[in-house]
């Protein structure tokens, strides 16, 4: 029996919501990398966790969320769900916190 291994096809709103998601991120002085089927998260003043990742960071993607009736979803490289992908704001909040730049007072990281 075959597996077919292939990714999942891409959704034809997920690039424009990512690079929704990129400019609200700027806005917490955290660096972005935005491809094709993902977004690069990069805080440039938080150190990572080794050698191999010099600065704390995530890779976001935005796909589809099978038990909330297929509605997109931003998700962490670790298969967590952010937030749904048209609540932007929220999704941005939850990125920057987890990346640390969302400080304890200030709402904006800056």
């Amino acid at each position: 029996m075959e597996t077919d291994d292939r990714p999942e096809p891409e959704h034809p709103d997920a690039y424009a919501r990512l690079g929704a998601l990129m400019s609200r991120l700027h806005a917490h002085g955290l660096e972005t990398t935005l491809q094709r089927r993902k977004l690069i998260v990069i805080n440039p003043k938080e150190p990572g966790c080794c050698d191999d990742v010099p600065r704390l960071a995530d890779t976001i993607t935005c796909r589809p969320r099978r038990d909330d009736g297929g509605r997109l979803w931003f998700w962490t490289s670790w298969g967590e769900p952010i937030a749904e992908a048209n609540h932007i704001v929220d999704a941005a909040l939850a990125v920057a916190t987890t990346l640390r730049a969302v400080t304890s007072g200030s709402g904006a990281g800056e």
